[in-house]
């Protein structure tokens, strides 16, 4: 069955690219997808090992992710000029308060406290902190293009950064401090640990799976879109709210994936699947959409507004105390829920 699905889910994300299908069956299907790649991820990862395991989700679905904003961008870009930040900032609230949240909350309510190494995830933090102020807030303040963006030379300079701050930590997190990304020896939990890894042709099955559970699942959303823009439009909800219903259903398979193993006492290899999602995002989604606005001539905005730029740095500042002792408890999980919460109710009534 975990090989047939993501190749049923295929046909079906094929099909609905000429023939109407019911809302509600194309979600299912879309819900399985998700499942689907969480488990040939996981396949893959005990296979390679951490940190490349997490590393190759990440990479994998912000690939997908990257794809379908530029799909939807170059299919209205009189309507989705804002639709790359809108996006970005909420994979990045997704990622840090409600996905990194959850893991610390279902994690600490079964292991009451749980441990992970202060240097990857700092570093991490660090990056990520870098790539969201440069991406999203500093086009507030620069004076050579008007409102909050950037002029094509400023974009280029930031997609040029953006991908060099994001391949400098992805040598560091799998080359040369590897060890930093890796959870200590006494933490490492029994079970899927010690379990023989799968052999080298069902690696290869679970990748080819993995690919196609992926691509299912952003043209199943692609083809979900119009309907949920639909149903927002006439509940009169904020356009931003489509960014955030396309960041998770895109951060769907990372979320389920990073829970499970926060539940199974492996918190290092939660975060760092958390963490290089958010990275990951980042560092490839703004020079992408940086490259199709300067060769397409299509204009987009990148600065947040005030109140979204108060609740991400609040959301970085509670991460860096959150993460500042290398052990977490059930109220670091609730605070970082309770910012999510804060931060969908007030993009719902703004």
């Amino acid at each position: 069955m975990t090989d047939i699905l993501p190749i049923a889910a295929v046909v079906v994300a094929i099909l609905c690219l000429s023939v109407a299908l019911p809302p509600l069956f194309v979600a299912l299907i879309l819900g399985a997808a998700v499942m689907m790649a969480v488990h040939h991820a996981e396949v893959v990862a005990h296979r390679v090992g951490e940190p490349f395991g997490t590393l190759i989700l990440a990479l994998a679905v912000t690939v997908i992710e990257v794809g379908l904003i530029l799909t939807l961008m170059q299919a209205e870009p009189e309507k989705t000029e804002a639709l790359a930040r809108d996006t970005v900032f909420a994979a990045v609230m997704v990622i840090i308060n409600l996905l990194m949240g959850l893991c610390l909350l279902v994690g600490s309510l079964r292991h009451h406290e749980q441990r992970f190494q202060r240097t990857g995830i700092g570093a991490a933090l660090a990056t990520l902190t870098v790539l969201t102020v440069v991406s999203l807030v500093l086009p507030n303040f620069t004076s050579s293009a008007p409102g909050p963006r950037y002029t094509n030379d400023q974009l280029a300079f930031v997609a040029a950064a953006s991908l060099i701050l994001y391949a400098t930590f992805a040598l560091v997190q799998t080359v040369r401090h590897r060890y930093y990304f890796l959870p200590d020896a006494e933490d490492i939990a029994a079970g899927d640990d010690h379990a023989d890894p799968p052999s080298n042709r069902r690696t290869l099955a679970s990748g080819a799976l993995l690919l196609a559970s992926l691509i299912a699942v952003v043209l199943l959303a692609k083809y979900l879109s119009p309907v949920i823009g639909e149903m927002l439009a006439s509940a009169g909800a904020p356009a931003a709210v489509l960014g955030v219903i396309i960041a998770a259903l895109v951060l769907a398979p990372e979320g389920v994936a990073a829970a499970r193993a926060a539940r199974a006492d492996r918190l290092q290899t939660s975060l760092n699947l958390a963490l290089g999602s958010a990275l990951a995002t980042i560092g490839l989604t703004i020079p992408a959409v940086a490259i199709l606005s300067i060769v397409a001539d299509m204009p987009i905005v990148l600065g947040l507004d005030a109140k979204s730029s108060v609740l991400l740095f609040l959301s970085l500042i509670v991460a860096s105390q959150t993460l500042a002792n290398g052990r977490t408890t059930v109220l670091q999980g609730t605070i970082h829920l309770i910012l999510f919460a804060i931060y969908l109710f007030t993009t719902f009534e703004p």
